[in-house]
């Protein structure tokens, strides 16, 4: 069958006339607004006692339930910073200090060894999300040696992202205990300064985890833990909210939510049942692709919901089941 697509074709012919194709806008930016975020209660209850309490947001569930996504809504509905979150994505060689800044030992023992006479360690130092939002929370002028004022946004409260932190060392979590409870840290390459976030506006910490390690009893106990379900009888409505006018077909939703439920259903037996992220980008591309109005290009789109080839035969089964009774 000829791709119905009209992009790429893979018969090595190039792109017709100058230039390249106008691309559609990518699903990141689609999906992904802050305005369209739609919370659970339980999840907006966590919010709210975690921001009455001081104290960081620590999220957990499946991929794709919307962990991360919940930073950009809580900035984006408080104003927090400008909007969005200051965001740090955890690594698997993460430490503590990574957090609030970086240092340059390499690039400082260079210049020193160039002899270009005194090495200022400031010129080495890169602050980091934490970093940025402890130093935010200060008046320029007080921070004027740390951070030029020119490149201070303005004395603000902030939120600062903690991207799946699970994937740092297990010591990560513990060695910022203190500095988590209190918003401070403290740099060794400047004498040990200590800076320390003004208590009136104090940063607002949300963590998400993917619950690969367990975190230690120490650092769950200074947190607000919530764990977002997967939003079994909300998909319809969040799916509504993503696409807007762009979901015109009532019974292609209806339709599509019986066969990602029969995906999901344990008795099939997926290794990676699909998740909300990717019933959204297949709702979609079933609503503006190609296989919006031919069943037999359905099963094409299955690369959006299934990532393994085992899940991909069980999946067919499932596929032409759900065409026929399309198709009734």
């Amino acid at each position: 069958m000829e791709s119905p697509w009209p992009w790429y074709r893979g018969t090595g012919e190039r792109w017709p006339g100058e230039g390249t194709p106008e691309l559609p806008t990518p699903l990141v930016e689609r999906f992904t607004k802050p305005e369209d975020y739609l919370a659970d209660d339980g999840l907006k209850d966590a919010v709210n006692v975690a921001l009455h309490l001081g104290q960081p947001l620590l999220l957990t569930g499946q991929p794709g339930t919307g962990k991360t996504q919940l930073a950009y809504s809580l900035a984006h509905e408080l104003r927090l910073g400008d909007g969005k979150p200051l965001k740090f994505e955890t690594k698997s060689t993460s430490v503590a200090r990574d957090l609030f800044y970086t240092y340059d030992m390499l690039g400082r023992f260079h210049a020193a060894q160039g002899g270009g006479g005194s090495v200022n360690a400031l010129d080495y130092i890169h602050w980091a999300a934490l970093g940025k939002a402890i130093l935010y929370a200060n008046d320029p002028h007080k921070v004027a040696h740390l951070l030029d004022p020119e490149k201070h946004p303005g004395r603000r409260r902030s939120l600062v992202l903690i991207d799946e932190i699970d994937k740092a060392p297990r010591d990560f979590p513990n060695d910022l205990l203190n500095e988590v409870e209190h918003m401070y840290f403290r740099i060794p390459e400047l004498s040990n300064e200590e800076v320390r976030a003004d208590s009136d506006l104090r940063p607002v910490l949300v963590m998400t985890s993917n619950s690969e390690k367990n975190l230690a009893e120490a650092f769950l106990r200074r947190c607000v833990f919530y764990s977002i379900p997967f939003p079994e009888d909300r998909l319809a409505q969040i799916i509504r909210r993503r696409l807007g006018s762009a979901l015109a077909d009532e019974r292609l939703l209806a339709s599509a939510l019986v066969l990602f439920k029969r995906l999901r259903d344990p008795a099939l037996g997926l290794l990676k049942a699909p998740s909300t992220a990717e019933l959204l980008a297949w709702v979609q591309d079933l609503t503006e692709g190609p296989a919006r109005d031919d069943d037999r290009l359905v099963e094409r789109a299955l690369c959006i919901l299934i990532k393994t080839k085992d899940d991909r035969d069980k999946a067919r089964v499932e596929v032409g089941t759900w065409v026929k009774d399309r198709s009734r």
